[in-house]
């Protein structure tokens, strides 16, 4: 399957890029913002393009060797960009800081269609489901293997919020006991097993939200998202814009709420009679609302339809 770069035009639009800006793509997937977004910014510009996933980042030194993109407007880096201003702080010729950083927080196609990954519940494989099978330990199958029951019910309700979460992760230890759970297909199979027929008619797949969860949870991806925010404003130059696609509510709400909470000078309870916490506004909200796929995209890539696209700009 072919990976088409969700609400591409939106993110380069709302980006403000002009030739020689350094921009930050904290979330390369299969490239395609960077290539969009490169475009861009050159001649005399600079992209710094991030991902967990080495095989992403290797699958485009080859992209940007067949388009030509001179190795001094690309700088590539294997890492998790919670660790973006340790990666900064190791370029010596970005020294002012990023004009526009984006991240576009979905996984890519080649993840998900690759079994050896685990991502997918629809092929069978590993149950993985690491960015980073070179960085990382943890697997989806030390999770379900190893998790007490009350653990796994927090984790799928919290991350999933999957409302037979107790049911599946009593049914998971139930498995467990006679047999190690390896594969994806006996996940699904335990979940399968579990849930109501009526559940199993539902438009989202009844896996749909534990394989999430599982995903969340071994990636520890809203704790790497706050990380990343944190730091991405600190880096962002003043006027620079800072772009965010989200796919579930989890994630959009970190965003949200972050944005919110950096676009206000006073976080103090309304009870308090002065303001004690000197925090100071930092950001400016450009999208009052989340900037949504068209339909047009979302039938042309129905992967779209939960998209969510948040923009603010450092003041």
């Amino acid at each position: 399957m072919i990976h088409r770069s969700v609400l591409l035009n939106e993110v380069i639009r709302n980006l403000n890029l002009k030739p020689g800006m350094t921009v930050v793509d904290g979330t390369l997937g299969a490239g395609g913002h960077s290539v969009a977004i490169l475009k861009r910014i050159l001649p005399g510009g600079k992209l710094i393009s991030i991902d967990w996933d080495r095989q992403a980042v290797d699958n485009f030194k080859v992209i940007s060797e067949k388009l030509n993109i001179p190795k001094k407007n690309l700088i590539l880096a294997s890492d998790n960009y919670a660790n973006l201003s340790a990666i900064i702080r190791g370029l010596p010729d970005v020294t002012s800081g990023a004009d526009a950083i984006f991240a576009d927080l979905g996984f890519s196609s080649d993840q998900i269609e690759d079994a050896k990954r685990g991502f997918s519940f629809l092929r069978n494989g590993p149950l993985d489901m690491r960015y980073s099978q070179e960085a990382q330990k943890l697997t989806a199958a030390d999770i379900a293997n190893g998790y007490s029951e009350k653990e796994l019910v927090d984790i799928f309700w919290k991350y999933g919020e999957e409302k037979y979460a107790k049911k599946i992760a009593k049914e998971i230890v139930k498995v467990r006991k006679i047999r190690k759970i390896r594969e994806t297909k006996e996940l699904v199979e335990i979940i399968l097993n579990t849930v109501p027929e009526k559940y199993k008619r539902a438009r989202i797949h009844p896996a749909t939200k534990v394989f999430q969860a599982l995903r969340i949870e071994v990636n520890q991806e809203l704790e790497n998202l706050k990380e990343f925010l944190e730091q991405a404003v600190e880096i962002l130059t003043d006027g620079g814009r800072l772009a965010v696609i989200s796919f579930h509510s989890l994630e959009d709400r970190v965003v949200k709420d972050f944005f919110r909470k950096e676009s206000r000078d006073c976080l103090c309870p309304p009870s308090f009679p002065k303001c004690v916490c000197a925090h100071k506004r930092g950001l400016k909200i450009i999208t009052k609302k989340p900037i949504v796929p068209s339909e047009k995209e979302i039938r042309e890539n129905p992967r779209a339809r939960s998209a969510r696209l948040r923009v603010a700009e450092k003041i």
